[in-house]
């Protein structure tokens, strides 16, 4: 019996040795190869007038094939390369059902039988590669009563190639959407440099990552989101991260988003950021609530009692730092129907709280939030008091635990004489869903806190936040 060994690799090369002789194989790829070997080895089979084995070598390993003269291809073991055409009598310990063999005449030995799917040798057959066709399991057509090779202990199952067609069919249900992509070239670095040079490179790793963060916090809801930003230690950086996150959430997804000032006592939100062409707070905005949640009230009107923000494209709902404590609003009740109505006219309320956490309106908030944020400076005081809040979080109620349990903790370096948020990223890595750092930037004490303010480090990290954000809506 002629033996064929062939070697493949994944791009379609190879060979077929025959003895002495060497043939090349260029298939475009490994599936195309495999085609081309079989119509090779099918065409010395039917010239022989006997089965070709083939020892085949691919990246999924080797195995060993009868090819036929008829094209059909069936599996073998390895000793049977040296083994005289005759019947091969199954092993009882290797076929689950008994096999009856029927003599074979004397004048004319058959080839050997094709092995069921329990003889299929340990060496691996390459039946899976994702590129090319797969090896089936087919039930094998009624013995013709004129074919005297074929005997009865043949296998009521064959091991070989899908057909042309079968391939075909397998084809058409697989989408070619799948395969479309059009990815824009790199914008950033040295690539983006050399495209606008005329070249047209694709995008770097970490460009690929920054669009991906984009493409997370561009993304829409169905229904609005509440975001509380928390930690119960005057100086987190509460107040910065409510007014960078709206930044990035509106800059990048478009507008409808609003920062609530919830801190009864000397909030500091409106300081931070542009004031409108009027002083309006939420003071001005409650003798209002009944009509802007009517169905008459249109979404325009919102910009009397919130402040937009030129450059950064969101609102802020204002608090009146210049009163006392209980001239704010500062109940349960009076939070949820100011709450109702920036959900009517917001997709996504970031809400900058104060350090009462026995307040009614921060209890409010929690019981309505989609999600926490709970920043902290490098300071051990300040991370500890992020800590301690999320432990007491995690032990309330079940809504609580589970704000606990999806919380993002961000880690600002306060100072350059600061640590970096390193260390604190890692610790509470392990405490919350995800934390991030964010390194030290000057400008972010400026006053209005605008994001192009920020250094690229500072403004690519504050994306990354957002993203891990957008993560748990």
């Amino acid at each position: 019996m002629t033996t064929a060994t062939v070697t493949l690799d994944e791009s379609g090369a190879g060979s077929i040795t025959i003895g002495d002789t060497v043939r090349p194989i260029r298939g475009t790829d490994l599936a195309d190869a495999r085609d081309r070997v079989k119509r090779e080895l099918t065409a010395r089979a039917e010239q022989a007038g006997q089965p070709v084995t083939m020892v085949c070598a691919e990246p999924a390993g080797t195995y060993w094939i009868s090819v036929h003269p008829d094209g059909r291809m069936t599996a073998v073991e390895p000793a049977q390369q040296t083994m005289p055409a005759a019947p091969i009598a199954p092993a009882a310990a290797r076929t689950p059902a008994p096999v009856h063999s029927a003599p074979t005449p004397p004048e004319q030995p058959a080839p050997p039988s094709p092995l069921s799917v329990a003889q299929i040798p340990a060496a691996p057959l390459n039946t899976s590669t994702p590129d090319a066709a797969p090896l089936r399991l087919v039930e094998q057509p009624p013995a013709p009563t004129d074919h005297v090779e074929r005997v009865e202990s043949e296998s009521a199952n064959e091991l070989r190639p899908a057909t042309r067609r079968e391939r075909q069919a397998d084809l058409r249900q697989q989408t070619l959407l799948d395969q479309i992509t059009n990815e824009a070239p790199a914008k950033t670095g040295l690539r983006g440099v050399l495209n606008i040079l005329g070249m047209h490179l694709a995008p770097s790793d970490s460009e690929r990552a920054e669009r991906a963060d984009i493409a997370a916090v561009s993304g829409h809801w169905p229904g609005p989101r509440t975001v509380a930003v928390v930690n119960g230690k005057g100086g987190a950086a509460k107040t910065p991260t409510t007014i960078l996150l709206s930044a990035v959430f509106a800059r990048n997804g478009g507008a409808g988003v609003v920062s609530w000032d919830n801190n009864p006592t000397r909030g500091t939100l409106g300081w931070r950021t542009e004031q409108g062409p009027h002083d309006s707070t939420v003071l001005d905005l409650l003798p209002h609530v009944d009509h802007l949640l009517s169905p008459s009230a249109q979404a325009a009107e919102m910009a009397a009692f919130t402040h937009h923000q030129r450059e950064d494209r969101y609102d802020v709902l204002r608090s009146r730092p210049e009163v006392l404590a209980d001239a704010n609003p500062g109940d349960a009740a009076t939070f949820g129907r100011i709450h109702d109505v920036l959900t009517k006219y917001y997709r996504l309320v970031l809400i900058d709280s104060g350090n009462d956490e026995s307040a009614a309106s921060w209890k409010a908030m929690i019981h309505r939030a989609d999600a926490i944020v709970v920043p902290t400076i490098t300071r051990p005081e300040h991370a500890e008091s992020a800590r301690l809040l999320l432990a007491e979080l995690a032990g309330a109620d079940e809504h609580s635990a589970q704000l606990a349990d999806e919380a993002l903790v961000i880690v600002s370096q306060g100072s350059r004489g600061e640590p970096a948020p390193t260390e604190l990223v890692n610790t509470f890595s392990g405490i919350a869903r995800q934390a991030v750092g964010i390194p030290y930037d000057p400008a972010m004490a400026g006053r209005p806190l605008i994001l192009d303010s920020l250094a690229p480090a500072t403004r690519r990290a504050w994306l990354a936040a957002a993203a891990a954000v957008a993560a748990a809506l």
